[in-house]
């Protein structure tokens, strides 16, 4: 495709060192650096290696026949704020601070709730063991107005964040203001100077890559932009011009084609450095696809394959992802791992990659033996749960959802007080036959697993019934 000309030599370029892949050496003189990097609101099906016909993600797909792909990978949870703090804390949603967007507080107000102080982020234990941390990008963690809870005192030696200012006043952002280490530093996204947020971003990431100790590993983790919907506007606009979609739809292909493109120029700036043989790498997604922006749908790209449900869904559409790990000389070039896991796993995961202990908190399980083509302990199961805020909608039913996967089991269920659906993912991976009437045995055990679980006031189980009206609710929350 003449619009993607420009891709082409950094795949080149990648598919040229990776033919090179040497061999697992002794004696390695630092530990292992590490990259995660996450899109925001990619479905399974939006890359071309998970089976995307019409999006162009060469890069993407190069990595993925070098390195690991994951057929059972899970998000945290089933939107940003909740699956970022799973990600950040290595705490299964059920058991974590955070488990909505926003969370129930005195008079109908909903707020932002920040990772509290006694939660070890990722980048608070890497740093411990010596490793050089930079965030860059979109960290929902915190208070708006509080920056001690920001990603630059949450372990991040270097963090470049976008804020949003609180619902209830207080300090004032520009979304196109980038915050350089809390409140110290600023620098402004032009869209007219860059391709696409995310080509801003790289740069700022590639500034601190070239200020590093080259004889300290480093933790760097790219929190990206694409494909969330409320990115309207990009600076390249010459992309899929020649194909009859929707703008809406162009706009979408263009975001993930772009993220596609800065996932290249990270690993070519990684191999001029020296230091991508030496770098562990896990791309994924902060959960599934969504219909936000204006007149996208995600049935369009068919963005999250045959998946059922979307974002801020239970089914497998809401909270599957896509997940991508390269390691020189360390994971199978061209290797697939259907062991089932969830972002929960990473932090043990990077504990062990940095030969640390992993924190105490954290249930995750580390997947590095499946990684390395080792025995994989696996999970007894796991269990998901969400809070939807009350902004823009009635709850007559809490507003409270979770989800269990126990082996090829998927339970199901939207309110503490409606029937447990279950299917068998094995022969339904679509979810369209609930057979909870032929397992009872098995569900009872799902729900077991729903009340794996910590108090939570923010979050309380059975979530929080609205039944008023939205007017009122609106007044109420400005209160």
């Amino acid at each position: 495709m003449k619009n993607l000309k420009y891709i082409y030599p950094i795949i080149i370029a990648f598919a040229l060192f990776s033919c090179k892949a040497k061999e697992k050496t002794e004696g390695t003189k630092k530990q292992a650096n590490i990259l995660l990097l996450l899109a925001d609101d990619m479905g399974y099906g939006e890359l071309g290696s998970y089976g995307q016909e019409r999006i162009q993600t060469p890069v993407l797909d190069n990595l993925t026949k070098q390195g690991m792909r994951f057929t059972d990978f899970y998000a945290g949870n089933a939107v940003c704020s909740p699956s970022r703090a799973v990600l950040m804390t290595g705490k299964s949603s059920s058991f974590n601070t955070i488990r909505g967007n926003s969370g129930h507080f005195d008079n109908d107000r909903w707020m932002r709730v920040a990772l509290k102080k006694d939660d070890v982020t990722m980048a608070e234990m890497l740093g411990q063991a010596g490793y050089q941390t930079g965030f860059v990008g979109k960290w929902h963690l915190g208070d708006p107005n509080d920056v001690s809870t920001w990603a630059h005192n949450r372990g991040f030696d270097y963090a470049v964040q976008e804020q949003w200012g609180s619902r209830f006043g207080g300090l004032e952002f520009d979304e196109r203001m980038h915050r350089i280490n809390g409140m110290q530093d600023s620098i402004f996204y032009d869209v007219n100077e860059w391709e696409c947020l995310d080509d801003f971003r790289t740069n700022l990431a590639f500034n601190w890559l070239d200020k590093l100790n080259t004889e300290k590993p480093f933790f760097l983790f790219m929190s990206y932009r694409a494909p969330h919907g409320h990115e309207y506007t990009i600076g390249n606009n010459t992309l899929y011009q020649d194909k009859d979609w929707p703008e809406a739809e162009r706009l979408h292909a263009s975001k993930i084609t772009l993220l596609d493109k800065q996932v290249g120029r990270m690993l070519a700036k990684l191999e001029d450095l020296g230091e991508l043989d030496n770098t562990l790498i896990i791309f994924t997604s902060d959960n599934g696809a969504h219909k936000e922006g204006r007149g996208h749908s995600p049935n369009f790209f068919k963005s999250n394959g045959k998946l059922k449900g979307i974002k801020r869904d239970m089914y497998e559409g809401g909270i599957r992802v896509p997940m991508i790990a390269y390691w020189n000389g360390h994971i199978k070039a061209g290797s697939t791992s259907h062991h089932i896991s969830s972002a929960q796993d990473l932090m043990p995961t990077f504990a062990e990659v940095a030969g640390i202990t992993i924190p105490e908190a954290s249930n995750g399980v580390s997947i590095l033996p499946a990684l390395t083509g080792e025995e994989q302990m696996e999970h007894e199961f796991l269990n998901w749960e969400f809070q939807l805020d009350g902004w823009y909608r009635l709850m007559p039913t809490g507003g409270f959802r979770q989800s269990a996967r126990m082996g090829k089991w998927k339970a199901v269920r939207y309110g503490i007080d409606s029937p447990t659906e279950l299917y068998d993912l094995n022969n339904d991976i679509k979810e369209q036959h609930n057979i909870a009437a032929k397992h009872p045995e098995i569900v009872e055990m799902m729900e077991l697993a729903f009340k794996n679980r910590s108090e939570n006031d923010a979050f309380p189980e059975g979530g929080v019934i609205l039944d008023y009206k939205p007017s009122d609710r609106y007044k109420s929350a400005q209160q």
